[in-house]
């Protein structure tokens, strides 16, 4: 029997350690890699190859949703099941966009988790109930649930979102030029144009804007200078 492999992108260890506990006792999934930010994840894939990525969305140096968007892009046989501990309709809307095939409330997914890894490697979709409950009463003509800010946020570049949440975490310039390995000044220019394109110009502006767009959380420790 072949077994469907799966990669586990969550920062916290523990929570790692439990969704491996509760797979290892799947006789047709194997955990083949753990990722604890969304950059690692990304290369992970790349050198692993899993058929399935658990993903949360809140992920340090690059999240989950900007990880999902490069996975889907360069690796579009892997499929990604987003973690979360919001269910509005907004971010269900943007995962199925960037290509999630399956979407789980962290509240409930050790109950769900096995089944949703199975369904999305068959080709299918899979939500948590409590989603696809009220995704399958919604009046189709509401599906325009994104408003201005969203719309920005698709505007920025896959390089863009990088920076901007590296920038939202509190990172100074010098310190994101080595993570992402470019220059000082390329950074500075990259945050120029983000202020420009957003019509933000300051940091605790662009903080601002990353939490309410999801990119970082509302209770991640940031340092706004």
């Amino acid at each position: 029997m072949k077994r469907i492999t799966v990669l586990l992108a969550e920062d916290h260890a523990i929570v790692r350690e439990g969704f491996r506990s509760l797979l290892k006792h799947e006789r047709d999934i194997e955990v083949v890699g753990e990722a604890e930010t969304g950059r690692q994840a990304v290369a992970l894939v790349k050198k692993l190859r899993p058929a399935v990525v658990v993903m949360d969305i809140a992920m340090p140096l690059l999240n989950g949703l900007e990880a999902t968007r490069q996975i889907r892009k360069d690796f579009p046989e892997t499929k990604v099941i987003i973690l979360s501990a919001h269910s509005d309709d907004a971010y269900v809307e943007q995962v199925t966009e960037l290509g999630a095939v399956g979407f789980l409330l962290k509240q409930t997914s050790s109950h769900n988790l096995p089944t949703a890894i199975r369904e999305v490697q068959k080709g299918n979709t899979f939500f948590s109930p409590a989603i696809s409950k009220r995704l399958n009463g919604r009046d189709q003509k509401s599906s325009s649930l994104r408003g201005e800010p969203r719309k920005k946020i698709n505007r920025l570049s896959s390089r863009e979102v990088e920076v901007l949440q590296l920038i939202a975490e509190g990172q100074p310039n010098k310190q994101v030029a080595a993570e992402l390995g470019v220059t000082f000044k390329t950074i500075d220019k990259h945050r120029q144009h983000l202020m420009s394109k957003l019509d933000i110009h300051d940091i605790a502006g662009l903080t601002r804007y990353a939490i309410a767009e999801g990119i970082i959380e509302s209770n991640v420790r940031v340092t706004i200078r």
